[in-house]
């Protein structure tokens, strides 16, 4: 009986659409649900303004806190816009399972 100890990653995107206003408090509440990877935040017509890459580990170790000055950051730029596209990526991570089907470790 083998088992494996590496883990499947899925990934999928999603874009959000939504005012700019309340660009900060979204981003805020998808860096809590701790599975996102990746945002990217447009503009209404799909010019890229920024990328934020995500760490899972720093996710889980309060990111929120570290992100302050991304943050504010996002703050001013919402003040400049009237709408912003943010494209997700998220993780979903699920053990591997070995040759009799079995959870790995």
């Amino acid at each position: 009986m083998r088992q494996c100890s590496e883990r499947e990653e899925r990934t999928w995107r999603e874009e959000i659409e939504l005012n700019a206003k309340d660009l900060v408090e979204r981003i805020r509440e998808l860096i809590r649900e701790g599975n996102v990877r990746h945002l990217t935040i447009k503009k209404e017509n799909g010019e890229l303004l920024l990328e934020i890459p995500l760490s899972t580990g720093l996710i889980a170790g309060g990111l929120v806190t570290l992100a302050a000055p991304v943050l504010a950051a996002l703050g001013a730029l919402a003040a400049l816009l009237t709408r912003v596209r943010v494209e997700v990526v998220r993780i979903d991570q699920t053990g591997k399972k070995d040759d009799a089907g079995n959870p790995g470790v």
